[in-house]
């Protein structure tokens, strides 16, 4: 399976430049990078690290990062999408990555999860044609992202199912899954055609594969079994060098 650095915690000891980063994952054989927002990097110097690499960039976040669980923020964050599905293509990222936001006080869920859901729709239409699709991500809420609304895989993928668009899908990160109790299997079920990229990291922690006691490979070995075929994002942080922790990867995965 194609391994995606998520260089924001991997190489960053090693390197503070992104582009430098980037050099340095495609040097210790890594398929991919990936990374959080792009408004506060230099566009340029990655999008040359990653023709002079060839290295793909497999997914960033859209920006801005507001909460789309209200309604009052979906006009900023389509005008956003707009600007973030242009660089998506100029850097060759087919994958862009939404958070739904906050559980607001004096909102219902439903009012909340209607308001995600049509403008996760809304977004779906801005990006039809574009080769761009946007995943939303569920987040665990009990240690990382208390007070986050979206914290069910299965909610989420319920969500992208209502928005009626194809180009609506969630992140799954195995790590946040884990934290909240679920079994891949079961909360993913038929529906891994809207699963759009798939973060790993080990619990407790939050550190490389093989530092918890999360059954990574079961979990992975599932989901390419059941149909995904995207890339695998390394989102974790590394308590050692991060080419010898996605080399353990690597072993451990198969």
């Amino acid at each position: 399976m194609k391994l995606s650095a998520c260089i924001e915690w991997l190489f960053a000891e090693e390197a503070e430049n992104f582009a430098d980063r980037i050099r340095l994952a495609h040097s210790h054989g890594v398929e991919a990078v990936e990374f959080w927002r792009w408004t506060n990097k230099a566009i340029g110097s990655i999008e040359w690290a990653l023709s002079e690499t060839g290295i793909e960039l497999a997914s960033f976040v859209a920006e801005p990062m507001i909460a789309l669980t209200d309604q009052t923020n979906r006009a900023a964050f389509i005008e956003g999408l707009k600007r973030s599905v242009e660089v998506a293509r100029r850097l060759g990222a087919r994958t862009l990555i939404a958070q739904a936001g906050d559980d607001l006080a004096g909102k219902t869920r439903e009012e909340q999860r209607t308001a995600l859901t049509e403008t996760l729709a809304q977004a779906g239409a801005v990006l039809e044609g574009s080769g761009v699709r946007l995943g939303v991500e569920p987040l665990n809420t009990l240690i990382d992202h208390v007070g986050y609304f979206l914290g069910s895989t299965r909610e989420g993928l319920d969500v992208a199912r209502d928005t009626g668009r194809p180009e609506i899908g969630i992140i799954y990160d195995i790590y946040h899954s884990v934290v909240m109790g679920e079994d891949t299997a079961e909360v993913i079920g038929d529906d891994i055609d809207r699963v759009f990229h798939v973060h790993i990291a080990d619990h407790p922690g939050r550190n490389q594969p093989g530092s918890g006691t999360i059954d990574l490979k079961a979990r992975v070995d599932w989901l390419v079994a059941s149909g995904y075929s995207g890339a695998l994002g390394l989102e974790y942080r590394p308590t050692q060098p991060s080419a010898l922790t996605i080399d353990a990867t690597r072993r451990l995965l198969g």
